[in-house]
């Protein structure tokens, strides 16, 4: 018994995740959060935006279920802002069978 309850313990702490801290040694804390939502075989989407500026969202959806070429394609974006310059980043992106296709103002094109 004392040896299942360490093991939750651990597994507990192990799944804890510390808090992250700016440069100025502020905490970052999430501000919005668009939960895990899994739609089941079909595709799944989830975002969140932190107190530091960084942001992300994602989805993808299930292709050609049930084929040879059976694949998810994904599209999210995230954003994050430069500590140093203050300016913030955004990159928009598609994940297909073609490959990661990024796009962004500050990218090369």
């Amino acid at each position: 018994m004392k040896l299942i309850v360490a093991l939750c313990a651990l597994v507990t702490v192990a799944f804890a995740a510390p808090p992250q801290y700016t440069r100025d040694n502020s905490q970052t804390v999430v501000v919005k959060e668009t939960p895990l939502d899994n739609i089941g075989i079909d595709g799944y989407q989830f975002g969140y935006e932190l107190s530091n500026g960084e942001s992300r969202q994602e989805s993808g959806q299930l292709v050609n279920a049930g084929t040879e070429n059976e694949s998810i394609a994904v599209q999210g974006s995230f954003s994050y802002v430069d500590p140093e310059t203050n300016v913030r980043y955004t990159v928009n992106y598609i994940a297909d069978e073609n490959g990661f296709h990024p796009q962004g103002d500050h990218l090369p094109a």
